[in-house]
């Protein structure tokens, strides 16, 4: 990406963040039963770009790889967006009795020794301190990042787990699964991948496109393989605590958009992916990957809103607006200031 190129993302981004702040808060005064469930998805689909491109840069440190060396000034620029996480997790905080029925007052629980707002709380702070002690890992780079990066993804790949059980899997406080947390870590993953495909891929030659692609086809066939499982395990045992979180999620409107991910989420780009003049072409690669960045949004409000008591469409989208804006403008602006090797200038 070019200087010109990331100033101007950067002005858009900043611009696309200020409308959605206004149409959030906004929602938060008219509707705020409907902002609280449109902003906890918007917080979680943005959450996993920044973690996902820390976990992706540590990955590589220990490696090694052309397609790391290609993407690595867009994953530190997810990196880099790494402390709004904490400031995006505020509105979700106050609004936790609206979330959470485990956090209304009254609620008794087999589970409450876990799901309980101190506890929770606890919990939240030590996420933050590992997920931004670990971007200040993986921007660093160097010999101590290869040295520390073993324990650093362990720490993160815990913490991520708990806290996407935390965040999202908790609106129904009954629902368990298994899985849960490994569709949520592939997923950010995924996003990573695909945000800094489009990033990158206008100026990288097309062999390292392949293998860009290649590694894009096996995060979304994991992705896919993790999820049919959640649903198969599920559907298999059909029990009470379970099922009925499919159940809200598989007809009518939901049912439909279930339908669309699985589409546009993993058939779409698993058949496309397959040949190698889509992963070496840089529009099409770039067209997939702004396929699943949209779908992980998608995926994200199929995941919360079906909970949500009263839903806005408008407010979903400036929720979406106002961390996808924010955290982009954000990251290029870091990365303007701090001057990070190969962000916001050309390279090959």
């Amino acid at each position: 990406m070019s200087g010109a190129s990331a100033m101007r993302a950067e002005r858009w981004g900043w611009i696309a963040g200020a409308v959605g702040i206004i149409g959030a808060a906004l929602g938060w005064v008219l509707v705020p039963r409907a902002f609280a469930f449109g902003w906890l998805a918007a917080f979680s689909a943005f959450s996993g770009w920044p973690l996902g491109s820390v976990a992706l840069l540590l990955v590589h440190s220990l490696t090694g790889g052309r397609w790391g060396d290609a993407v690595r000034p867009a994953l530190v620029l997810g990196a880099l967006a790494t402390p709004l996480v904490a400031i995006f997790a505020i509105p979700v905080i106050l609004t936790l009795p609206t979330l959470y029925p485990w956090a209304r007052a009254g609620v008794a629980l087999d589970n409450g020794w876990y799901l309980n707002v101190a506890f929770y709380a606890v919990r939240g702070v030590i996420y933050l301190v590992v997920w931004i002690g670990a971007a200040l890992v993986a921007v660093g780079g160097g010999p101590r990042m290869a040295r520390m990066a073993p324990v650093t993804l362990i720490l993160l790949a815990v913490t991520f787990t708990f806290a996407a059980l935390d965040t999202t899997m908790s609106l129904e406080p009954k629902f368990v699964s298994s899985v849960y947390g490994m569709v949520a870590m592939t997923g950010a993953g995924l996003l990573a991948v695909a945000v800094a495909i489009v990033i990158a891929a206008p100026t990288t030659p097309p062999a390292i496109r392949d293998d860009l692609g290649k590694l894009l086809a096996a995060l979304t066939m994991l992705w896919t393989y993790l999820d049919f499982v959640q649903l198969l395990i599920v559907w298999q045992s059909d029990l009470v605590t379970q099922a009925p979180w499919y159940l809200k999620r598989a007809f009518g409107f939901w049912g439909w958009v279930m339908a669309l991910v699985a589409v546009g989420h993993s058939a779409i780009p698993i058949l496309l992916l397959v040949w190698p003049q889509v992963r070496k072409s840089a529009r099409a690669l770039a067209g997939v990957a702004a396929l699943l960045v949209v779908m992980e949004v998608v995926r994200a409000w199929w995941t919360v809103l079906p909970e949500a008591p009263a839903q806005s469409a408008l407010v979903d989208l400036a929720c979406v607006l106002a961390v996808g804006g924010t955290g982009a403008g954000f990251a290029l602006w870091r990365s303007r200031t701090r001057r990070v090797a190969g962000v916001g200038m050309s390279h090959a």
